[in-house]
C-alpha cells in the first residue's frame, strides 16, 4: 500500500483551477461549484483591470492558467476605484448580487488569492491599491496616525 502525504502549499505555487474554485466555494460557502466558478471569473476579470506591472505578473504566476487568463482579460485601467466602488461595480456584474452580497463574493475570491499569492505579494498588491482593499483581502488595514 502506498501512502501519500499532502505537503503544505507554499506561496507562489500554481494550483489547478479546480482547487482554486473549490477554495473559493469553501471560503464563500457557495452551494455549488458552478456558482463559485462564476463568481471567481467575474471578480478576477474585474480585479485584473486594477493591477499593473510587477504586481500583476507576480499574482498571475501564483495562479493556474485559467485564473491568470481571467485576471489578464482586462487592460489595466488608469483609474483605480475605491474598494467600495469596486464592490459596487461587481454587484452590477454578478447575477443577482446586491452591494452586500458583492462584498461577500469579492472577499471570498480575494481571500483565496491572498492565500495563494502569499503575504509579501499580497502586501505589495494592497499597498498599491486605494484604502479599503486590505479588508477585502481579509487583512487588517492600519490607518496612519497624526504625529
Amino acid at each position: 500500500m502506498t501512502v501519500t502525504t499532502m505537503q503544505p502549499r507554499s506561496p507562489l505555487v500554481t494550483s489547478d483551477w479546480t482547487e482554486l474554485v473549490e477554495a473559493v466555494r469553501e471560503t464563500g460557502r457557495y452551494p455549488t461549484t458552478a456558482e463559485a466558478e462564476q463568481v471567481t471569473r467575474v471578480v478576477l476579470s474585474g480585479f485584473g483591470g486594477m493591477l499593473r506591472g510587477d504586481s500583476r505578473a507576480a499574482l498571475t504566476q501564483a495562479l493556474p492558467p485559467e485564473a491568470s487568463e481571467a485576471l489578464t482579460s482586462t487592460t489595466p485601467e488608469s483609474f483605480r476605484p475605491t474598494a467600495r466602488e469596486f464592490v459596487e461595480s461587481m454587484a452590477t456584474r454578478i447575477e443577482g448580487a446586491t452591494p452586500a452580497t458583492a462584498r461577500w463574493h469579492v472577499s471570498s475570491v480575494l481571500n483565496v488569492l491572498a492565500e495563494r499569492a502569499g503575504a509579501p505579494t499580497t502586501a505589495r498588491l494592497v499597498s498599491q491599491l486605494p484604502p479599503g482593499y486590505a479588508l477585502l483581502f481579509g487583512l487588517a488595514e492600519l490607518m496612519g496616525t497624526a504625529a
